[in-house]
């Protein structure tokens, strides 16, 4: 179709998308003061302006839509959700690690035995996703349980390798840190999510989650944990399958009866969660609650 017809064609938009407008500020601008000074670049182009203090709401805005559009053109129609922590490491690892704790003194020591000693639970968070990718779940024409991480090492490594040996897609909400922070090796390149802002990365956790794993882990684990029971609990979302792995873990770091005890919980709060220590004790919450065949 040549230009003149396209100009006919009841279909096409008659505005230039912004693309194109791009272009045409690059061909026909004439080097001039007024044309060279960063006033005259193009908003949507202009990343100085775009990083502006001002901005802020748009860059929310922004950090919103864009993995909600890329998920949702992938056929992600739900998420397993996999917290936990990015310090426990993969059993292949643990004799390596012993070996060279043991000169360290006492205390850096039993931290080490301590990290090694959750391995376990690396193989579990691997178990679970390549169970749930293996199942291959599609309704609506959307794929279900699509394993979901916070795209970092250990816990979430184990999420997105699980998936992606069962021949598997995943997804990675990594998040821009001070210190090095890259996606792990294993999520889909093009599910590769990275955020600025922490609250708009756990809302993209949760916006697509059908059920979250929590495995041991440190405050940011406990972060996401206790914001999802609070959305449960006062009614702000639906309830779903949450598996806490580790009870040992978790009791000896969080007194759970006692804040019921205390009333600054109800007893009936502590069943927003499940137990579990392996993949298929969740993955059986997970068919009971969406009486699925297993």
């Amino acid at each position: 179709m040549d230009e003149t017809s396209k100009d006919r064609d009841l279909a096409d938009r008659k505005f230039y998308p912004a693309e194109k407008e791009a272009e045409f500020e690059k061909t026909l601008s004439k080097q001039t003061p007024q044309t060279l000074h960063p006033a005259y670049k193009l908003a949507f182009q202009d990343n100085d302006f775009l990083l502006r203090e001002e901005l802020r709401p748009v860059r929310f805005q922004l950090e919103l839509l864009k993995p909600e559009m890329l998920l949702d053109e992938a056929g992600v129609g739900s998420t397993l959700v996999i917290y936990g922590s990015a310090r426990i490491p993969p059993p292949e690892a643990v004799e390596t690690a012993l070996e060279g704790a043991k000169d360290l003194p006492d205390d850096e020591r039993i931290v080490v035995e301590k990290l090694t000693e959750k391995a376990k639970y690396y193989t579990e968070a691997y178990n679970l996703a390549k169970m749930a990718s293996e199942r291959s779940i599609v309704e609506n024409g959307k794929r279900q349980f699509v394993v979901c991480s916070g795209g970092g090492p250990s816990i979430m490594e184990a999420a997105n390798r699980g998936a992606s040996d069962a021949g598997a897609e995943s997804v990675g909400l990594n998040i821009i840190l001070p210190h090095e922070q890259a996606p792990n090796q294993y999520v889909t390149p093009y599910l590769s999510l990275n955020f600025h802002y922490f609250a708009l990365r756990k809302m993209h956790f949760l916006l697509r989650a059908k059920a979250v794993a929590v495995f041991p882990g440190g405050f940011g684990t406990f972060d996401e944990f206790f914001e999802l029971l609070t959305l449960i609990q006062t009614g702000k979302m639906k309830p779903m399958p949450i598996l806490l792995f580790g009870k040992d873990f978790w009791t000896r770091v969080i007194d759970f009866d006692a804040l019921a005890e205390e009333g600054t919980i109800s007893r009936k709060d502590l069943d927003l969660f499940r137990w579990c220590e392996t993949a298929d004790e969740a993955w059986g919450h997970i068919s009971r609650f969406y009486d699925l065949k297993r």
